[in-house]
């Protein structure tokens, strides 16, 4: 872990652009302090920075992740996010407990996404069991839990659960919270192009519950 995240200041640090960091903060509404790193260059640097070290234990995973979650600047979650996403294939079903604390620990959509999307989504794929803790988690009351359940199958196509995705929106169909309502016309709408007629089906039968949002997303392609 240490050498992953000295390796970080080393090469992340030296480049940071203040007058990007101060738009960047703006961006995300003053929540998170930022080096000023714009996506490529970050991406870049990240792997110069981690090239060459070995795959990574769970517990070194987790003590990594948990380790860049608590530096102030915002890049070190994102990088977090990608060390996951790389290595979603090294924990065991156990794992979900800290991607949940990830989850709800500095929670905007930037790092939630693609926790949902990739790093839950692989978990619960190789590690069937824990579709159980998702039918728990729509239910939950933070919403980024809840967006975390309805997302994670995104990226299933043909392997989507299509009643478990349609049970779920309907379970929060009528979420008072952007993000939640957001979530369930972007899921529907991934899930369209795999199967565009029971989308359209879905959305029909229970227009009277979804919202305009999760309407207008899910039927934006269709």
């Amino acid at each position: 872990m240490t050498d992953v995240l000295s390796r970080l200041d080393a090469h992340l640090r030296p480049a940071a652009d203040p007058a990007r960091a101060a738009a960047q903060a703006k961006y995300m509404r003053d929540q998170f302090p930022f080096l000023g790193l714009a996506s490529p260059a970050l991406k870049k640097l990240e792997r110069a920075a981690l090239a060459g070290l070995p795959k990574p234990t769970e517990g070194e995973l987790r003590a990594t992740a948990l380790a860049l979650w608590e530096r102030d600047e915002r890049e070190y979650q994102y990088v977090a996010c990608s060390y996951l996403m790389r290595h979603v294939g090294v924990p065991g079903p156990g794992f979900l407990d800290v991607v949940r604390t990830l989850v709800t620990t500095k929670s905007w959509w930037d790092t939630v996404d693609p926790l949902a999307t990739r790093v839950t989504g692989g978990l619960v794929r190789r590690h069937p069991e824990l579709t159980a803790v998702m039918d728990e988690w729509v239910r939950d009351d933070d919403m980024w839990v809840v967006r975390v359940a309805i997302l994670h199958q995104l990226h299933y196509g043909d392997g989507t659960d299509a009643d478990r995705l349609f049970g779920y929106c309907l379970a929060q169909a009528g979420h008072r919270d952007f993000f939640v309502r957001k979530a369930i016309g972007w899921a529907l709408r991934q899930y369209a192009r795999t199967d565009p007629g029971a989308v359209r089906a879905f959305v029909d039968e229970n227009s009277a519950r979804l919202s305009t949002l999760s309407i207008r997303e899910a039927t934006k392609h269709l």
